[in-house]
């Protein structure tokens, strides 16, 4: 599928859906568009993922089949400053694709425009009508389940969930990345947004997820929030229980000390998260923490690498930055 990704003024940082998709989709990216930095090209402002023009508007992309929302902001609101932009996707009878809490076929124009032009709303954080409490059961599954688990949001949770997953094909293992985000699903086409999920069903949503691939041997389940989050550590919670994981791999970005947006709650002490996680996970299923993941993108060469070295020893377990440095075999045997 060719399609263009909404990304008006946050491309790269603030944009993890575009990021995702530009890093780990199977989709081609015909188009950012990002009013900011139009004129430009996303190579030359994120290296190393598929690379594509950044434009000012839906006038300037060429023929594609969908326009992914792929702005993830906090409290996950529609911008009325999209709004040409997805009306003129729907006027081209594209499918609009956004992982938002405002849903998009709740908005009438909206409805109209996919109605009169063949086009489609595609509203990735709805979730099932059908879901029900845990039951306990995530503990079964022959797979061994891996969950990515952080200190705050945007630490790489999502990224080092693809990038294990890529390590441990590479060695042939059958492995799968269970989407519990709007950008893992925009990815693999399947999953559950879990924090738009009733509470009690929660833990219950993850479940089903762990339970849903039948072929891989190992699952990585991907994160959300931060276990001390003032606003966000009931999602994270769920995770952790309904997953029922077997190991954890705590994700961080280097140098930070405040939770983002948040910045009056310091971060913990890493090593005291490690013990936050561990026992927390204790009731289910007495996971620990057998590998870091460190983003050290706003460092050089030599800062990361002294990061990621300073991070393992803080943790006590092997650690690495994926995205600089790949998946060190110490990193993924400690995960097996």
């Amino acid at each position: 599928m060719q399609v263009a990704v909404l990304a008006h003024e946050s491309f790269p940082d603030r944009a993890k859906t575009a990021v995702g998709l530009l890093r780990y989709g199977d989709h081609e990216v015909r188009a950012v568009v990002d009013r900011e930095r139009a004129g430009s090209r996303v190579a030359d402002v994120l290296p190393d993922v598929q690379d594509a023009p950044i434009v000012a508007s839906m006038a300037d992309v060429p023929e594609i089949d969908a326009l992914v929302v792929g702005i993830s902001p906090i409290g996950g609101q529609f911008d009325e400053s999209w709004r040409p932009d997805v009306r003129a996707a729907l006027e081209r009878g594209c499918t609009v694709m956004s992982g938002l809490h405002d849903f998009l076929e709740d908005d009438e124009e909206f409805v109209r425009l996919a109605a009169e032009h063949g086009g489609a709303l595609d509203d990735l954080r709805k979730p099932p009508d059908d879901l029900t409490v845990a039951e306990g059961t995530a503990g079964d599954v022959d797979a061994t389940v891996v969950t990515t688990v952080g200190t705050d949001c945007s630490t790489g949770k999502m990224t080092a969930s693809f990038e294990l997953r890529d390590a441990a094909r590479e060695r042939g293992i059958e492995a799968a990345v269970v989407p519990t985000g709007q950008t893992g699903i925009a990815i693999t086409g399947w999953g559950i947004v879990v924090d738009r999920v009733i509470s009690d069903y929660a833990a219950g949503a993850v479940e089903r997820l762990v339970q849903t691939p039948a072929d891989a041997d190992l699952l990585i389940v991907e994160g959300q929030g931060s276990l001390a989050h003032p606003a966000y550590s009931g999602v994270t919670t769920s995770i952790l229980h309904g997953s029922a994981p077997d190991a954890l791999v705590m994700c961080h970005n280097a140098g930070q000390e405040v939770v983002h947006g948040y910045e009056s709650f310091a971060i913990p002490p890493l090593s005291e998260y490690v013990d936050l996680y561990e026992q927390m996970a204790a009731p289910v299923s007495g996971a620990e923490v057998v590998a870091g993941s460190l983003n050290t993108s706003k460092l050089d060469a030599d800062e990361a690498e002294t990061a990621v070295t300073d991070y393992a020893d803080a943790i006590g377990v092997p650690a690495t930055d994926p995205v600089r440095d790949g998946v060190p075999d110490e990193v993924l045997d400690a995960i097996l």
